[in-house]
């Protein structure tokens, strides 16, 4: 199995009362397929993890996974605890929903920053109480802080037969480099998650993208991906768009994103837990912006038709 190529990092759609609308979770699940992505990324830090308990955790993974039904893999999160047995409790019950791999938030391995010692420490404890056929990924998740892997905890990591990929929130093309270089070797693959850098970073070796704007237009990222090598002049012109557009998640994502599927009918509503404020009041012209998005995506999506690639 390989988890590599467009990897959304998955909504939850909530209803006005702020309830989890699954309905509009098993719509947003065939969207993701129908439109390129090769892995659904549930129970992540877009998906609100820190505002959802453990039984929503559990259930919007078991709703993915049901969902996708083998379509593609699947792979989930959803550990926020401090406490070394809650964390337990919280992979455990992840693997037990049926993914295809449990991703460790790199912040929650150590999670008072102290280095490579405490990291390692906490691993080695929590790796001997999760099932021993257990497939995992890591993913450097920046709340509550964002906690960058050295190149020696990369190393480390690299030599686990297991540990199949690594969500890079390095925001650096140097760095993904480097990374790519030093697990070259091992089933670890390098997917980098930030849009300034992500024509690049496909370039250099990273396994696709795991950026935030897959829950915008993903299939574009999806093409950028398979003809990143291509001279073709409207590879590099998409790859400058995508990049400006990543810009927006600034204004108010997750909400931006949702605002978006309610406008194509996957969402009902576009609220979340994590923004309180309404999107459209807080964010002057926000609505306005976001459909020049979905225009110009819609332009470039006509280009490639008419370019043949």
């Amino acid at each position: 199995m390989k988890l590599q190529g467009i990897i959304p990092v998955m909504l939850t759609p909530f209803k006005e009362n702020n309830e989890i609308d699954y309905d509009g979770l098993r719509r947003l699940t065939d969207w993701y397929i129908d439109n390129g992505a090769n892995t659904l990324f549930a129970a992540c830090q877009s998906s609100e993890i820190q505002y959802l308990s453990l039984e929503e955790r559990i259930n919007i993974t078991k709703t993915v996974v049901s969902q996708t039904n083998g379509r593609i893999p699947v792979v989930a999160s959803g550990h926020i605890s401090e406490q070394l047995n809650d964390q337990v409790e919280e992979l455990n019950a992840i693997y037990d929903t049926g993914v295809d791999a449990v991703i460790l938030i790199t912040n929650r391995l150590d999670v008072n920053n102290q280095g490579t010692s405490a990291l390692k420490q906490h691993f080695e404890k929590l790796i001997t109480q999760l099932p021993q056929d257990i497939k995992l990924g890591l993913y450097e998740c920046p709340a509550p802080f964002r906690r960058l892997l050295t190149d020696e905890e990369i190393s480390y990591f690299a030599q686990l037969e297991n540990m199949l990929v690594l969500k890079d929130v390095s925001c650096d093309l140097s760095t993904v480099k480097r990374r790519v270089e030093l697990t070259k070797n091992s089933n670890l693959k390098i997917v980098n998650a930030n849009a300034s850098i992500a024509f690049e970073a496909m370039k250099a070796g990273s396994e696709g993208f795991s950026g935030v704007f897959n829950n915008i237009h993903p299939d574009l990222y999806a093409w950028l991906y398979k003809n990143r090598f291509s001279t073709h002049p409207l590879v590099t012109e998409i790859a400058h768009f995508l990049a400006i557009c990543g810009a927006a998640e600034s204004f108010g994502y997750p909400n931006i994103a949702k605002l978006m599927h309610t406008k194509l009918g996957t969402f009902k509503c576009y609220n979340s837990r994590v923004i309180k404020e309404d999107l459209i009041t807080k964010y002057w012209a926000v609505e306005d912006l976001l459909n020049h998005i979905m225009q110009a995506s819609d332009d470039y999506r006509k280009k490639i038709t008419e370019s043949g690639l």
